[in-house]
């Protein structure tokens, strides 16, 4: 999905933008993983237990709407949370989803999964991953 052709082209408003993104529970589970904190894509894929080209797509439909931002150090890139500097409607929209999607049952787990995936070495994470 490309959020940005979607708003131009077609003029979608930012709400039904924010609807298609959020509409993909991969999506939700990984923006409240990201709350409070940075995560790599070895983590994030972990977490959600997906090939890494699906978790490389979610997070460029993230980054596109603008929810998530990413920063490369060395081999590894990073995502978090739009910081406070993001539009209202950016802002508006994690906090939704903090509020409402955040006591469901499979954020609990991934909390409990989360924590275990973050006590794992980074390069031992990547490598089990890639077959190595």
């Amino acid at each position: 999905m490309k959020v940005w052709a979607l708003c131009s082209a077609d003029g979608f408003p930012f709400e039904d933008i924010i609807t298609k993104v959020l509409s993909d529970e991969n999506r939700v589970r990984t923006l409240l993983a990201l709350d409070g904190r940075e995560l790599f894509v070895c983590q994030i894929t972990e977490l959600l237990g997906l090939a890494p080209s699906t978790v490389s797509k979610h997070m460029a439909i993230l980054t596109q709407a603008r929810l998530v931002e990413n920063r490369k150090d060395g081999r590894w890139r990073y995502y978090r949370l739009a910081g406070n500097e993001a539009a209202s409607d950016v802002l508006d929209a994690i906090a939704w989803v903090r509020g409402y999607l955040s006591k469901a049952d499979i954020i609990r787990q991934d909390v409990v999964k989360l924590g275990k995936i973050l006590a794992v070495d980074p390069e031992v994470l990547c490598r089990t991953q890639s077959g190595s």
